[in-house]
């Protein structure tokens, strides 16, 4: 199932890495799992890691901001048929309502409604795309309702389906953009895994009430990494300064592999380059988020669902940065090539044993130094994650921040090409830093450092 980007209604404005992921040879760093913390004394995993938000079962969250109260919608639950939250601001305290959409459409039949879409037209009324059960086709198809509130009720504005290609396994995850020029666009996925067929992201532009379609639609992304699990899902389209950003879900939503990713394109129709590595994993959470999907972006924030203990999927939220128009996830870890720093008196060494081939090496002497740029979605604490290699007894190096002395990174001896990670904690400015690593005892090779 999908989920939808923020939007800052009023305004109307769109915001513009398997574990989040180091940047490939030659391209800016997107998102890997890279967690921070700071250098002095205990830190509190709340500070780095995503924060929980609603405690109870609120899948494929869908966030818009109404003056100055927080809107939540999300897939069918026990509050409802289309459950709505409201809060003070993205952190919470979040308060469930009930059902912005009492009234079942007279298109479809019983069975849950999944991942709505909530935007403001010009007209000022809402607009909410949604996913329910047709009756005719027995697949699930989107849908359109209006409302004069975001509280509701949402009204269908048909008795039809607005898209619904039986033949392609459905259509659902409908996503609400627009452009720089004030044209409106439709995101989707067809359904195909449900019936053994690809599942593919679909853009289809709509007039200004959102619900005429003009033209025929495009292509933008298809299902074909074997990580993907056959599913890629949850469109969100970010317009940034240099690209668009398209944020989706892959894999199957009830495992752990869930995860979030995103691919960039020059131009709106694409082609779309798939990011590195996935911008949130469970394991780039380091577990914190079991199954992180159904991503909704604004407001300088990520909002999606993980899975509970007891059950359900709950919303969370985590502080989001762009570093070069590329995003990164505070508590999502992203890593970053030793051997792509600047060396000082050091050296770079391939290796089929590390991390995309090559480590920095040669760090043995008093003036041997490697800078690392890091990027940190918010400032405060965070952990560093180095991997590394020393073969000849316990090694050290000096560590510094931003031109600052912030301690020293132990080594243990674990045998020269076994890549170990010790971790350290730190604090980051927001935005760009600079981590120095510089001999200090006996030797060790940097394979990369993480930052989350």
């Amino acid at each position: 199932m999908r989920h939808t980007r923020l939007v800052l209604v009023g305004v109307v404005a769109t915001l513009a890495a398997l574990l989040p992921l180091s940047p490939a040879a030659g391209t800016p760093s997107p998102a890997s799992p890279d967690p921070s913390e700071p250098s002095a004394g205990e830190v509190s995993a709340a500070a780095v890691a995503p924060r929980l938000a609603i405690d109870d079962d609120f899948p494929d969250p869908e966030v818009i901001v109404v003056g100055d109260t927080y809107h939540a919608y999300s897939t069918s639950s026990r509050h409802g048929r289309v459950p709505h939250a409201t809060a003070p601001g993205p952190d919470g305290p979040w308060t469930v309502r009930g059902d912005v959409m009492p009234d079942r459409p007279a298109w479809t039949g019983d069975g849950g409604f999944w991942a709505p879409d909530v935007s403001q037209r010009a007209d000022g009324r809402y607009l909410m795309y949604f996913t329910g059960p047709d009756t005719a086709s027995g697949r699930m198809c989107l849908g359109a309702a209006l409302a004069d509130s975001p509280e509701g009720p949402f009204l269908a504005t048909s008795d039809r389906p607005l898209v619904c290609d039986p033949g392609e396994g459905g259509d659902i995850d409908p996503s609400s953009f627009v452009d720089t020029d004030g044209s409106r666009y439709l995101l989707y996925k067809n359904d195909g895994n449900a019936i053994g067929q690809p599942t593919i992201i679909w853009l289809q532009r709509v007039e200004a009430d959102g619900i005429t379609l003009v033209g025929g639609r495009t292509e933008l992304l298809r299902n074909n990494l074997p990580s993907e699990d056959g599913v890629i899902e949850a469109p969100v389209l970010v317009k940034r300064a240099s690209h668009y950003v398209l944020f989706y879900s892959a894999g199957v939503y009830t495992t752990p592999n869930y995860q979030t990713s995103y691919a960039t394109s020059a131009s709106l129709t694409g082609p779309y380059a798939r990011a590195y590595r996935p911008l949130m994993t469970t394991a780039s959470l380091d577990g914190a988020v079991s199954g992180p999907g159904g991503a909704d972006i604004g407001d300088g924030r990520v909002f999606f669902h993980g899975a509970l203990p007891a059950g359900g999927r709950g919303l969370y939220v985590a502080d989001l940065g762009w570093d070069n128009d590329y995003p990164v996830v505070r508590g999502s870890r992203v890593r970053h090539e030793a051997e792509r720093g600047t060396l000082n008196n050091a050296s770079v060494r391939e290796t089929g044993t590390a991390s995309q081939g090559a480590v920095a090496a040669g760090i043995d002497f008093a003036d041997s130094w490697v800078d690392i740029r890091v990027f940190a979605a918010s400032a405060g604490p965070h952990t560093l994650h180095i991997g590394y290699a020393a073969g000849y007894g316990e090694a050290q190096h000096a560590l510094s921040v931003n031109g600052q002395p912030a301690g020293t990174v132990t080594y243990p001896d674990r045998g020269w090409e076994n890549w170990t990670e010790v971790s350290v904690d730190v604090d980051l400015t927001a935005g760009a830093n600079t981590i120095r690593l510089g001999h200090l005892s006996r030797w060790a090779e940097l394979d990369y450092v993480e930052v989350s």
